[in-house]
């Protein structure tokens, strides 16, 4: 067998950032042959994240990543909050961002694993990619909240400032639609059953009740719906008065949490 020193060993740990006693296995297994060595761990690799590929990833970080006319959404799942402050953790999700950004989503999906298995095997815990969103047009602004929240924003008119704002708002105020419009029948059967309920027992004539469960039905999906919010910045005026303001409309949203 030939000799594993502590230079050959250091080289191989500095070219796949795996522990001093994996990488000194490996050259053994490998009789000092750094390519063998290499395909040993990428194996062991994989065969650790298939040990570990049914538990629960509840935790992670989401990533944006922009140029002039695309932006890019990345989530990426771990175990803890602790693996996901972990540097190579956070570097592996900035390669990946990176990647979709100028490769696009479907090439980067394509060799995710071969770059999520050695983080696996350096963590100790299962890591997963989450959604991944690609938005273009002229205008686009993202916001991220503490790395485990999200959104993209396309407008058209406006300004870059403008989609910006409009996706720290969205991130902050959480709304489920858009515009009424978007408000589908299922949900607004479900909000006036339950409204209904609270109202039946109210001692008023039924006009006034009436009256009181659309005030209800219109002020729950008025807070639900973007268009409708106080604008974060200008309670004043709603997102929708803002947009019309600058002349702008929103021609998509992408929005992913943690």
């Amino acid at each position: 067998m030939s000799k594993i020193t502590t230079e050959l060993v250091k080289e191989l740990r500095d070219a796949t950032g795996i522990s001093v006693m994996q990488c000194r296995r490996a050259l053994e297994e490998a009789d000092g042959d750094m390519s063998k060595a290499l395909a040993i761990l990428k194996k062991t690799s994989a065969d650790i994240a298939l040990k570990k590929k049914d538990r629960i990833a509840s935790d992670g970080r989401v990533a944006v990543k922009n140029n002039n006319k695309k932006s890019v959404m990345v989530a990426l799942h771990c175990e803890t909050d602790f693996v996901a402050r972990n540097e190579d953790f956070i570097n592996l999700l900035d390669q990946l961002a990176d990647s979709t950004l100028t490769l696009g989503a479907e090439k980067m999906k394509t060799n995710a694993k071969n770059q999520i298995d050695p983080v696996i095997q350096k963590t100790g815990e299962n890591i997963t990619l989450g959604e991944v969103y690609e938005v273009e047009g002229e205008i686009i602004g993202s916001y991220v909240h503490n790395n485990k929240a999200a959104v993209i924003v396309s407008l058209s008119g406006g300004n870059a400032e403008l989609a910006k704002d409009i996706a720290m708002h969205i991130a902050a105020m959480k709304p489920v639609y858009i515009q009424e419009s978007d408000i589908n029948e299922d949900a607004k059967k479900t909000m006036m059953e339950v409204f209904k309920k609270e109202v039946a027992n109210v001692n008023k004539p039924e006009e006034i009740r009436q009256k009181m469960l659309e005030g209800k039905m219109s002020t729950y999906f008025k807070e639900q719906t973007l268009l409708d919010q106080p604008f974060i910045k200008n309670g004043d005026e709603t997102v929708g008065k803002l947009l019309e303001k600058n002349k702008a409309i929103i021609k998509e949203v992408k929005k992913y949490s943690i």
